[in-house]
């Protein structure tokens, strides 16, 4: 089961300037920053980039944005779904489709209500697959407006219609993506991508495609050096002290995000406002000195292992 090449897949972030507007001019930047840490693929209009913040419209302007900078280098996957009919999200799905995206991604917690059974959601799966004639499609178990995770048999049967490519996991349970591993090992086309840091190395041992985190927005080039050497036996060191930074590190990040990540991106050089659209908390001083702190941390380590900063 075990994959030989691993890709790190960005959940990408939407800047925007001081007035509100999306900064198109530090979009670039960032893709292009994304590109030159070696990710395998860009993952536009997911949580991390607000889309529940943005206009239909300026999801459509920023997915097609970022293909416009990719330029073909890597596939580019974005949301289709926010909810509605099956036959509105299947619009949609349409409309991000045609941009040039790779595969449309649908929200798992957008096709059926938290109270509605697993019944009710696969049928709406089917339904959606089948008015979206061939377009590739993926899932994010993504948190809001609740989590709500796929089982085994319920990947499995989707990956089944030949139609699903995509998994971002967020279950948090290494012995669940081995299950969910194993019931798309037969499909070549499909990968899982693993957003959870705190298992990155035994998930990428298992079998995913990769890892698709929000760490990937504050050091992308380490987690490109994971998913490169995780496996090398003359760096199993290094990469348990990689692992350990990431799951040490693991609630700073977390903390007001994604503001925090802007702003650590601003030290890196990036000219990027820590402004966001969502409202997640107070960036207070503490937590700026957290963040300047995980920083420094970052650069010895970067040092010590031999990972160079884009």
């Amino acid at each position: 089961m075990e994959q030989k090449t691993k890709g790190f897949i960005p959940v990408m972030l939407t800047p925007f300037k001081n007035n509100g507007d999306i900064d198109f001019d530090v979009l670039t930047q960032l893709t292009e920053m994304y590109l030159q840490a070696g990710a395998s693929g860009l993952f536009a209009n997911c949580l991390s980039s607000e889309m529940f913040e943005l206009k239909d419209e300026e999801r459509l302007q920023v997915i097609k944005h970022v293909i416009k900078v990719v330029n073909g280098a890597v596939p580019v996957v974005a949301t289709g779904t926010f909810g509605g009919t099956i036959y509105d999200q299947a619009s949609f799905v349409k409309k991000v489709h045609d941009t040039g995206t790779a595969a449309v991604i649908a929200i798992t917690s957008l096709l059926a209500d938290q109270n509605e059974n697993n019944d009710v959601f696969n049928d709406r799966v089917f339904e959606l697959i089948n008015q979206t004639e061939n377009i590739p499609l993926g899932f994010y178990e993504c948190p809001v407006p609740y989590k709500r995770l796929l089982s085994a048999q319920q990947l499995a049967d989707f990956v089944a219609t030949g139609r699903v490519i995509y998994h971002k996991d967020t279950c948090l349970d290494i012995d669940q993506v081995r299950q969910k591993l194993e019931a798309g090992k037969n499909n070549n086309s499909f990968g899982l991508y693993d957003a959870y840091m705190v298992h990155a190395v035994e998930s990428l041992k298992a079998g995913s495609a990769g890892l698709s985190c929000i760490q990937g927005n504050f050091f992308p080039e380490m987690v490109v050096w994971l998913c490169n050497n995780y496996a090398d036996v003359s760096l199993q060191q290094e990469v348990a002290t990689v692992q350990q930074f990431l799951i040490d590190n693991m609630e700073v990040m977390h903390n007001v995000y994604p503001v925090v990540a802007k702003y650590y991106l601003s030290k890196r050089g990036l000219k990027i406002s820590t402004i966001t659209r969502r409202n997640v908390g107070d960036f207070s001083q503490a937590t700026k000195g957290q963040i300047e702190h995980l920083y420094n941390d970052y650069t010895r380590l970067q040092h010590s292992v031999g990972i160079k900063m884009v």
